[in-house]
C-alpha cells in the first residue's frame, strides 16, 4: 500500500463569499472549533505517519484560523528538511504578528489572494481588502521572514481594461515576489456571477490580450505551467505533484485525494463532515485508460510537456502512432511543438489548451 508524501488540507471558512468563488466555504465561523476537531480526527484516522514533503492549507480562507489551531494541525505531520508548507492568506485577515507566528511554527510559503490592485474592481468582485492592505500583507510577510511568496491575480474581471491588468503585473514585478498564479475569470455554477452575469466583462479576445502581456512583463519569471509563473527554483512543489499525476492525501470538507489508484472526495456539506469526517463520499478506482488520459492532460499543463518514452514504457503504447492525427493537426497550427523528449504546448497553445487537450480524452 502506497503512502502519499504530499497533503492538501481544506479550511472552508470565509468572512464573506467572493462573487466569483465556487470553492466550498461558509461564513458560519461558529463552526471553526468543531470543524478543526473533526479534521484532526480524519487526519489521525487516515494519515500513516510517513514523512511528508509538502503540505498545502487551502480554502476558503485558512488565515481565519487562530495560529494555535493551525499549529495543532501542523504538528500532526512528520516533515523532512526539504519540505514546502504553503498557507493561503487573505489580506483582510492577517497582520504582521499573525504572519510572524505562522513562520515560527514552520509555515514557509504563503499564497496571498490579491486578485487585483484596482480598488473599484475589488469592490465589484466582492473582495473586502483594499490595495493598501494587499501591499501591507506582502510587506508583513517579507518582514516576518518569508522568502517564498506567491500571489494570485485574476484577469478578465468586470470593467477591467488591458491597462488595469498591465498595472497589476507591474506592481507584482516590483514587489520581490517569487511566484504568481494567474487565472482567467470563469463564471462557475453556484456563484453570484453565474446567477447574475456582471456588466462590462472583457471578451475572450481581450482576455487573450491580457494573458499575452504576462510573459512580456514578468520576463524574469518562468512560465512553467499554464496558470503559473515562478522565479528560478520557486516552482510550487505541492501543485506540481498534481500535474505530475502523483498521489496525495486530501483532508477536510470537500477535499479530494488520490491514493493507491483511487481518487476520492469528502462531502462538501460541512455539517455532515463534522459528524462523519472519516467517511469518503466518493471513491473511484482509476482505470488504465483514465490514467493514460490524466497523464497526458496533466502533463501538457507543464511547459516541459510530456515525455513520450516515459509514457510508452508506463502504459505499453506507441504514443506517436496512437495520437498521430492529433499531433499533426496541432503541430501544423503551432499549438504544439516537439521537444527533446516529446511534445509541449506553445504559448499560443496554452490559450486554447482546453480545446487541444480535449482531443486526447
Amino acid at each position: 500500500m502506497q503512502t502519499p508524501k504530499n497533503t492538501y488540507i481544506h479550511i472552508p471558512f470565509c468572512k464573506s463569499k467572493c462573487h466569483y468563488c465556487a470553492f466550498t466555504s461558509t461564513v458560519n465561523l461558529k463552526l471553526v472549533d468543531e470543524y478543526v476537531n473533526a479534521l484532526i480526527k480524519e487526519i489521525k484516522f487516515r494519515y500513516q505517519n510517513n514523512i511528508q514533503d509538502t503540505i498545502y492549507f487551502g480554502g476558503g480562507t485558512p488565515s481565519i484560523l487562530p495560529v494555535e489551531l493551525v499549529n495543532k494541525i501542523y504538528k500532526l505531520f512528520d516533515l523532512n528538511d526539504c519540505n514546502e508548507v504553503t498557507f493561503e492568506v487573505n489580506p483582510e485577515t492577517v497582520d504582521f504578528d499573525y504572519l510572524k507566528s505562522l513562520y515560527e511554527i514552520g509555515i514557509n510559503r504563503l499564497s496571498i489572494g490579491i486578485q487585483t490592485f484596482n480598488e473599484n474592481i475589488l469592490k465589484l468582485i466582492g473582495r473586502k481588502h483594499t490595495p493598501e492592505m494587499a501591499l501591507d500583507t506582502i510587506r508583513y510577510a517579507q518582514n516576518a521572514g518569508f522568502k517564498n511568496i506567491s500571489v494570485d491575480l485574476i484577469y478578465g474581471l468586470p470593467s477591467q481594461t488591458v491597462e488595469d491588468f498591465i498595472s497589476d503585473l507591474g506592481k507584482v514585478k516590483n514587489l520581490d515576489i517569487q511566484h504568481v498564479s494567474l487565472y482567467g475569470l470563469q463564471l462557475e455554477p453556484n456563484t453570484l456571477f453565474y446567477k447574475k452575469t456582471p456588466e462590462n466583462l472583457p471578451d475572450s479576445d481581450l482576455q487573450a490580450e491580457m494573458h499575452e502581456y504576462t510573459a512580456k512583463i514578468l520576463d524574469d519569471f518562468e512560465h512553467y505551467e499554464i496558470s503559473n509563473y515562478a522565479k528560478s527554483s520557486f516552482q510550487a512543489r505541492h501543485n506540481t505533484i498534481y500535474w505530475q499525476n502523483k498521489e496525495y492525501y486530501g483532508f477536510g470538507c470537500s477535499a479530494h485525494g488520490y491514493q493507491n489508484g483511487v481518487r476520492y472526495s469528502n462531502t462538501s456539506n460541512i455539517h455532515k463532515y463534522i459528524e462523519t469526517p472519516c467517511e469518503h463520499e466518493i471513491e473511484h478506482v482509476v482505470s488504465e485508460k483514465e490514467k493514460l488520459e490524466e497523464e497526458i492532460f496533466l502533463g501538457f499543463r507543464l511547459s516541459n510537456g510530456i515525455d513520450v518514452e516515459y509514457i510508452n514504457k508506463k502504459f505499453n503504447i506507441d504514443f506517436e502512432n496512437k495520437y498521430n492525427d492529433i499531433l499533426k493537426k496541432y503541430l501544423n497550427t503551432e499549438y504544439l511543438k516537439q521537444t527533446k523528449n516529446g511534445y509541449c504546448l506553445t504559448e499560443k497553445g496554452f490559450l486554447l489548451s482546453n480545446i487541444v487537450l480535449s482531443e486526447f480524452i
